[in-house]
């Protein structure tokens, strides 16, 4: 480890595993302190702990982030914690089990819950802990997108690409806004993850198969290959980069 992150203090939502988990102990493991909300607080507890047990320092907490509340209660643990705040991974997203179906076939609750925690709640974390990166007149955020919505698969999920494209506008949008306050805002776009809630949904395999084949390197993505990325925007080496959509997919989506 190289300590990038060493004394920085950064927000993982959805830590509790999957991707998160593994972006919550490598940033651990670069040097930073953690808070760590979930809606999932035996999840993201046992990542802390695991943190904890190596030294690290970490704190979890319970919070729905489509919930305005829940986000301004999060914005006051950190700071009670720690502080400050120098980094948020807007990771904590609907995904487990969102089996692949016909675009007419979903329902109105699926979409409202969808919509509610990709886009709405990405955006409420966001407006929760942005008014403490401007005080300090720097920060780092990165939101988690998806190639989902630029892949002829957005038919099969189409509820979930449209909240990922959302949150693509929203890096964007707040890229402009917040540059002024010294506040970079990013996106890592990874292709099909073989995370728990990928494999746990139906025909995982056909869609790994399918998924591997229109990549340029024919393997199935692993949790830990969106970490760089992640890290990079996350530390100094990116403070020039803004507004930019970083896809980690194994060469699908090309620009």
């Amino acid at each position: 480890m190289s300590g990038v992150l060493k004394d920085k203090v950064a927000i993982v939502t959805g830590a509790g595993r999957g991707m998160g988990k593994v972006f919550a102990l490598e940033f651990a493991g670069e040097g930073a302190k953690l808070l760590l909300p979930d809606i999932n607080l035996k999840g993201a507890e046992s990542v802390a702990q695991e943190i904890r047990a190596k030294g690290g320092k970490a704190v979890a907490m319970e919070i729905d982030i489509s919930k305005e509340e829940d986000t301004r209660k999060m914005a006051e643990e950190v700071i009670q914690q720690y502080g400050r705040v120098d980094i948020l991974v807007n990771n904590a997203a609907v995904w487990y089990a969102v089996d692949p179906r016909p675009w007419d076939a979903w329902t109105v609750k699926e979409w409202d819950q969808m919509f509610d925690v990709n886009a709405r709640g990405t955006w409420l974390v966001c407006k929760a802990i942005v008014p403490l990166m401007i005080k300090q007149k720097k920060g780092k955020i990165i939101n988690m997108a998806s190639i989902v919505d630029r892949v002829p698969a957005a038919q099969l999920y189409l509820p979930y690409a449209c909240t990922k494209a959302a949150v693509g506008v929203i890096t964007h949008a707040l890229a402009k806004a917040l540059g002024p306050s010294g506040i970079n805002v990013n996106a890592v776009a990874p292709g099909y993850v073989t995370t728990e809630a990928s494999l746990a949904q139906k025909d995982s395999d056909k869609v790994f198969e399918i998924a591997t084949g229109e990549q340029s390197i024919h393997e199935r993505l692993q949790p830990t290959d969106p970490v760089g990325a992640v890290v990079f925007l996350a530390s100094a080496a990116s403070d020039m980069v803004s507004g930019q959509i970083i896809y980690v997919d194994g060469g699908t989506v090309m620009l």
